[in-house]
């Protein structure tokens, strides 16, 4: 078996000081230091050969790799697998080949000062990723920790907030945390105006929304108003039904054919963190106002590819559900869709039309599963009084395989 030759090492603010004799030995017994600027300068005593991570981070790890067998050793801000580096490289080694130790994280340093109790709160690495990716946890009395790559990011998560109806919200900069440069600071949201804001740096949240803030709720079916459309929305009663069908557990990949204003796939991702989705659609010009649904409602991982099914399924990794809203009449659509889902997996289709009913009844009678008729009806004004007006009803077929 071979031995670790790659040693990963968290670094607090406190640098090479706060490490334990474990990990200092980690650093000068290498043969090669890698890291971001910031932490090779920290070790820059040990006169050591160093590999400086590049921008995009992801074009040193061929460099990384192609030091295998020799005593490397990678310096990343705290805990590692926390938002951090080590994700990055066990997804890519074996973890018999890496040994790691652990610094406190930003997290830990932050819920200390402020008095949280870690387990809840929300926490999320935002270096790279958009800012949007806060809606689906911004509620009243919310508690959430952000790392941020620089000040700049502060200030556009204070304008973000106020601007979604949040500007109450109380703001905590918390920068170089655990070392001799900290500094903590409150405010508002409404009220930003912190300069001069050194990384690494946090931003602590105590969510607070006026009474105009309109809030996500935790549960399928999100309001219409929610979401950009031409008219291509599954409604929202419809798609409470069709996501209780479709059964998100986690960690799953759905396949949204004829996906629209991306409506089910946002829903599917917004379940669960650990999903995934991919969003076939035939029109192009519905593809961006799918990706800036993704965006707004805090999904922009939301994968939306223009094609027809079933010719653009091919090659897709495996589904663990499918859900097909659109095409349903194509040729062979169907016999690919059941083809390509796993055992155990879940299909749900949705019918308007009278041709696409018919086929779901005889693939009902074929394969078994549900079969289900939703009519919705709203109050609506005709003339000076109220009466019901219906949508166009909906038939559901929805089968195990």
């Amino acid at each position: 078996m071979m031995e670790p030759w790659l040693s990963i090492v968290g670094l607090g603010e406190d640098g090479i000081d706060g490490l334990s004799a474990a990990a200092r030995e980690a650093i000068e017994q290498a043969d090669l230091l890698a890291g971001g600027a910031r932490h090779l300068k920290l070790a820059a005593g040990f006169g050591k050969p160093v590999l400086p991570w590049e921008v995009p981070f992801e074009a040193s790890i061929p460099k990384l790799l192609a030091a295998r067998g020799r005593r490397v050793t990678v310096l990343a801000s705290g805990d590692p697998f926390w938002f951090g580096v080590g994700s990055t490289l066990a997804a890519r080694l074996p973890l018999r080949e890496m040994i790691v130790w652990p610094a406190p994280s930003t997290f830990g340093w932050a819920a200390a000062r402020l008095g949280w109790p870690l387990e809840q709160v929300t926490t999320l690495g935002l270096h790279a990723r958009p800012i949007t990716m806060l809606r689906p946890h911004l509620r009243p009395k919310a508690r959430l920790i952000v790392l941020l790559r620089d000040g700049a990011a502060a200030a556009q998560i204070a304008a973000y907030l106020d601007g979604l109806g949040f500007g109450a919200s109380r703001l905590t900069v918390l920068e170089a945390l655990g070392g001799p440069r900290e500094r903590i600071r409150d405010t508002r949201a409404y009220d930003f105006a912190l300069s001069d804001i050194a990384a690494p740096v946090a931003l602590a949240i105590e969510a607070q929304p006026d009474a105009q803030a309109v809030l996500m709720p935790r549960t399928s079916g999100l309001p219409d108003e929610l979401f950009q459309h031409d008219g291509q929305l599954t409604k929202r009663e419809i798609r409470a039904v069709t996501l209780s069908s479709l059964a998100p557990r986690g960690n799953e990949l759905l396949w949204d054919i004829g996906a629209g204003s991306g409506a089910i796939g946002i829903e599917w991702l917004l379940a669960d963190a650990g999903n995934r989705a991919i969003g076939i659609e035939a029109r192009a010009d519905r593809l961006q106002v799918a990706r800036d649904n993704a965006a707004a409602l805090g999904v922009p991982h939301l994968d939306i590819r223009h094609g027809r099914a079933p010719q653009a399924l091919a090659g897709l990794p495996t589904p663990d559900a499918v859900f097909i809203g659109g095409g349903g009449t194509e040729p062979g659509l169907f016999d690919a869709v059941w083809q390509a889902l796993r055992p155990g997996g879940r299909l749900v289709a949705n019918a308007v039309t009278l041709e696409t009913e018919a086929l779901l009844i005889a693939l009902y009678r074929q394969h078994g599963g549900s079969l289900l008729r939703l009519g919705v009806e709203r109050a609506d004004q005709v003339g000076g009084f109220t009466a019901w007006r219906a949508a166009m009803p909906i038939v559901q077929w929805s089968v195990h395989k």
